[in-house]
């Protein structure tokens, strides 16, 4: 019985180093390799000065906005979470009323685009509708001393359309959109 046990045994470690060699070492570098080729950026992350793939919070005039956050204080990694709140619930429509509010204190007119005023499922977006970005074209504007047709284009140029015409929608990056509305604003004397 002692020496089919020791049989046994050899090929059990040599397996499992093996597996754990292959699994534990091969795998994680393969995956390693494939995302530094295809995804270099999100790989590596983003520049120091922001994030392309989480939203924050600007707060300024002279940027664009994203839609409010129902992570923790707002934009808080470690809390990405919706808020739970139903359709019914009085804190919700109190939020909102209070999102309504202020775009409407800022200028805007009309029907709102809804990612205005409605937080994300992660509470982290980084992106707007086209047209919640074009509603606050007038703001930055004035903001910025620029002509409305100017900030618009900007907003237009900055539409990323969904992936191969079929997934997702079309959408705006916050992040990139402010640091090409710095980079109009500086080249324009601003």
């Amino acid at each position: 019985m002692g020496s089919d046990f020791s049989s046994a045994i050899r090929p059990a470690l040599v397996m499992t180093l093996l597996f754990a060699l292959l699994v534990g070492l091969a795998y994680p570098l393969a995956i390693l390799g494939v995302g530094q080729m295809l995804f270099p950026s999100q790989a590596n992350g983003d520049k120091v000065v922001g994030s392309t793939v989480i939203g924050q919070a600007f707060t300024a005039g002279r940027y664009f906005q994203t839609r409010p956050s129902a992570a923790g204080k707002g934009y808080d990694g470690h809390a990405s979470s919706g808020s739970n709140l139903g359709p019914t619930s009085k804190v919700l429509a109190d939020r909102i009323k209070a999102d309504v509010d202020k775009r409407r204190a800022e200028g805007m007119t009309g029907a709102l685009p809804a990612d205005l005023v409605t937080a994300s499922g992660s509470g982290l977006d980084p992106d707007l509708s086209p047209e919640a970005a074009l509603a606050q074209v007038p703001r930055i504007a004035k903001a910025r001393g620029l002509a409305e047709p100017v900030v618009r284009a900007l907003v237009e140029r900055s539409i990323d359309e969904p992936l191969l015409g079929l997934l997702g929608e079309r959408h705006v990056n916050v992040f990139m959109l402010n640091r090409q509305l710095d980079q109009v604003h500086a080249n324009m004397g601003g």
